[in-house]
């Protein structure tokens, strides 16, 4: 039971017990006669002692008053309570006058030999500081406000309150539980209490100021979802649930944004939208509606999301204008097409080529003999840019061979697209970090880094790329770098964080989430360190630390994370212990930045699809891959488990070609030759099978994924994944491989560039 003093009321404000009371002085004065009754009590009763004696008083009664079985009720039960109180006043009430004074509170405190039993405190306190009109008796009334005892109230059809929000808005959230002198309303999310919280974004002002107890969340992001409970101090029992949804309006993109086909093939234009709820997706052509113009060679695929035109004719031409609605907004965006015939080129015909064929959607590999450029659906080898290479303008080589090297070679451990204008590579044993040209695919520029730099990641928000360095290859010395203006075309340098819980040499890992296409701005970061039970929190815009969340109650050691922005969660993978054995996923909640508990029986890496909706969590120990929804209202589901002996060591997502919002999974394995293909929304499971052997891990040192699996972009229809000696690109439309290029070593860093 939480006491808060004096009543917690108004009583409270009157005389609040410090070591100087106007209001006793005063009563001293006005009582004249009865001083000498409260001389026994002076200026040093302290709030902790008063609530120390209110408490005693109400556990001596209790035992004594009361049956056995109710014993300890009073503490959290509103009804248990007032019960005692009840008794308690009869008692005080000597004479039965329905008021109590100070020679009836005389005799219970000899009765019950109370004196002094709260320090400095006495039970003629009661009738000094809960005396609300000062008639020198205590009511009933003042009697339950003394121990806390309120007639709180709430309407059956208010227990649980919905209330809908879209994102960038403002909301209040009122609790609904009522009565007189009602105690200090405190708020929960995720069993968190919110109150004692200094969050930026969700404020609760204290009713000593007149607020009524409401929550206010300013700026709601998708991350805000969820439940909030509110209850009166002291009474848990007694409380409101809020749901808060959150609408997001529709973000729309379409491919390709313009095509030229010759009469007779077949074209098709794709459309994405994402958006709370699920947009409904709809087509003009021209500004008409399509759906009066469908046919055997005009058709709508993967439930709307696809015009599909077979024998395309010239009537075909127009402006494809897909519309995305849903309950809070709407979006549109246009997918042109041309059909000529090949004696009549037109602007618009070259264009398209040039960005279909030229510098977009294509694969970067970066292996031993420099780096492979790849367009995906003819298998071709667009530019090979070898180790000897010079950067554009200048004397270094793409990889300069060292002194004791007999063969130029090329060392890479990660890689990452800059928007399509550049990729930065890194070169652990040089100390660097390549720059290509995605325009001119030619290498550019180098930028300097701390020894072995070894991952990188690009953060779209601030336009910063992330650079984690080892130091050695026993990773002695690790460091974190930002290298910012990622995007623009100046001289790049790094610059070092600030220390990350006051320590640079710990850092084994960070974690940044990713955006998408409704999810633009990422504000924080997490910073892993070496074997210690805590997550460190970053500002990504100052590269400031901000806190810690510690995951010591769980004895979990982080070691890898994921995150949804349904709800705001992080999924931490944990590692083993020092037996070998294996726990849960912590979920942290990435509002209060608090851990919310076990992700039930779940175990394993975890992986969130680009829209937030699937988790999936790979357990090689168990050989189970395990798949959980994260509903529009940030509700978790239960795992669906597929079982699989594959040892997989990277997965990556694909947007479903029959399904509207629905992902399928492709999944690699670091010891066998085949790769997994799973239906997210089915289980569906198919293996495409003979994929060569992977890099040994043993010559991976970089990470454990030896064989990644890089997914093609948001309209993507092809994958790639590497063996140990070539290269496999696999057709995601029709499940199946669709090439292999051999003669690449080691290629297990892979870029897409294009539509993502």
């Amino acid at each position: 039971m939480s006491d808060n003093g004096f009543g917690g009321t108004d009583g409270a404000r009157r005389a609040h017990p410090s070591s100087s009371f106007t209001t006793r002085s005063r009563n001293r004065h006005k009582l004249g006669s009865r001083t000498a009754i409260y001389h026994v009590t002076d200026d040093n009763c302290r709030l902790s002692d008063y609530r120390r004696l209110k408490n005693k008083v109400l556990d001596l009664h209790e035992k004594r008053y009361m049956a056995y079985s109710t014993h300890g009720r009073h503490r959290d039960d509103m009804g248990a309570r007032k019960q005692l109180v009840d008794v308690m006043f009869k008692r005080f009430d000597a004479d039965n006058g329905g008021r109590i004074d100070a020679s009836e509170i005389s005799q219970v405190i000899k009765q019950e030999g109370l004196s002094r039993e709260g320090g400095e405190c006495s039970l003629f306190d009661l009738l000094k500081y809960n005396d609300m009109n000062d008639d020198e008796h205590l009511t009933r009334e003042e009697f339950y406000t003394a121990f806390d005892v309120y007639q709180l109230s709430l309407p059956d059809d208010q227990k649980l309150s919905v209330t809908m929000a879209t994102v960038g808005q403002s909301v209040v959230l009122s609790c609904a539980i009522s009565g007189e002198h009602r105690p200090p309303i405190l708020w929960r999310r995720n069993q968190q209490y919110l109150n004692a919280l200094n969050l930026e974004d969700i404020n609760i002002p204290p009713q000593d100021f007149g607020d009524d107890g409401s929550l206010y969340i300013t700026k709601v992001t998708t991350s805000h979802m969820g439940n909030y409970t509110c209850h009166a101090e002291g009474y848990e029992r007694l409380h409101q649930v809020h749901t808060l949804q959150v609408n997001v309006p529709p973000v729309i993109r379409v491919y390709p944004e313009s095509q030229a086909r010759e009469p007779g093939v077949t074209a098709s234009l794709r459309c994405h939208a994402e958006g709370i709820p699920s947009p409904q997706l709809s087509w003009l052509k021209n500004g008409m509606d399509i759906t009066s113009k469908l046919s055997k060679q005009l058709t709508l695929q993967a439930n709307g999301s696809e015009v599909h035109i077979s024998n395309v004719h010239f009537e075909d031409t127009g402006a494809y204008t897909c519309i995305a609605k849903n309950a809070a907004g709407v979006d549109e965006d246009i997918s042109s097409l041309f059909v000529e015939d090949s004696a009549r080129k037109t602007l618009a015909n070259i264009l398209w080529r040039e960005e279909g064929l030229g510098i977009g959607n294509m694969f970067y590999v970066f292996y031993e003999d420099g780096i492979k450029v790849i367009q995906p659906v003819a298998c071709e080898i667009q530019r090979h840019i070898k180790p000897s290479e010079k950067l554009l303008a200048l004397e270094e080589e793409v990889c300069p061979r060292g002194a004791d090297e007999p063969v130029q070679r090329c060392l890479w451990s990660s890689a990452v697209n800059v928007r399509d204008k550049f990729i930065y590579a890194t070169q652990p044993t040089l100390d660097r970090v390549l720059i290509v040209d995605i325009h001119t695919q030619k290498a550019v520029q180098t930028v300097s880094t701390d020894p072995y730099p070894v991952k990188l990641h690009y953060d779209k928000s601030h336009d910063q790329v992330w650079v984690l360095s080892w130091g050695d290859m026993e990773r002695n010395f690790p460091t974190l770098q930002v290298i910012t203006q990622a995007s623009g075309r100046v001289a790049h340098h790094t610059l070092h964080t600030q220390p990350i819980g006051r320590r640079f040499d710990r850092v084994d890992d960070f974690f940044i989430p990713p955006s998408s296409l409704i999810i633009n701005h990422v504000r924080f970061g997490l910073i892993l360190h070496r074997n210690e039970p805590v997550l460190h929190k970053i500002d990504l815009e100052t590269t400031s630390y901000v806190k810690n969340i510690s995951l010591q109650d769980y004895g979990c050691i982080p070691k890898s994370m994921a995150h949804t922005h349904l709800g705001g969660y992080y999924f931490v993978s944990c590692k083993p212990d020092s037996t070998g054995a294996t726990q849960p996923q912590l979920i942290i909640d990435g509002v209060t930045d608090s851990v919310i508990g076990f992700n039930r029986d779940v175990a394993g890496t975890p992986y969130v699809s680009p829209d937030g909706h699937y988790l999936v969590t790979v357990d090689d120990s168990d050989g189970l891959m395990r798949i959980q929804t994260v509903s529009e209202r940030g509700e978790i589901s239960n795992p669906f488990d597929i079982h699989t002996n594959l040892h997989l060591s990277d997965v990556a997502f694909q947007r479903s070609f029959t399904e509207i919002h629905q992902y399928n999974i492709f999944g690699s394995s670091g010891r066998q030759t085949d790769v997994l293909f799973v239906e997210l929304s089915s289980g569906k499971v198919k293996m495409i099978k003979s994929l060569k052997e992977a890099t040994k891990s043993f010559e991976w040192p970089w990470n454990v994924k030896n064989r990644i699996m890089v997914s093609g972009g948001l309209f993507g229809q092809y994958l790639m994944t590497p063996s140990r000696e070539s290269l496999f690109i696999l057709d995601g439309r029709l499940n199946k491989l669709n090439c292999e290029i051999t003669d690449v070593l080691k290629g297990n860093v892979v870029v897409w560039v294009g539509e993502s």
